[in-house]
């Protein structure tokens, strides 16, 4: 199990991305555009680092929604590997069938 603090930091960075996203992507197309005068594109450069930090989005980690843990986790189930398994053994997932050979 990984450590809370780290889980609830990461539950931080994902609100913070959600609640300013749309303040990041306006910026973002008005210093991207070329046609805008440089002195315009520079104030919304200067406003985009004004901004937190943990509000970019890269700064999301993908973690196991079961057990916080941070690496082997499947994106669409958004579970780690090991508790994949484990509720295959239980039987909670449909169609998921242990295999050996």
């Amino acid at each position: 199990m990984a450590k809370m603090s780290s889980v609830n930091k990461n539950v931080k960075r994902i609100k913070l991305s959600n609640k300013y996203f749309d303040k990041r992507s306006k910026l973002k197309k008005i210093i991207m555009n070329k046609k805008i005068t440089l002195e315009e594109r520079f104030k919304a450069q200067q406003k985009l680092s004004k901004l937190p930090r943990n509000s970019a989005k890269i700064r999301v980690m993908n973690r196991c929604l079961i057990t916080g843990r941070p690496h082997g986790v499947y994106r669409k189930l958004k579970i780690s590997r090991i508790a994949l398994r484990q509720l295959g053994l239980q039987g909670k997932i449909p169609g998921l069938v242990k295999s050996s050979w």
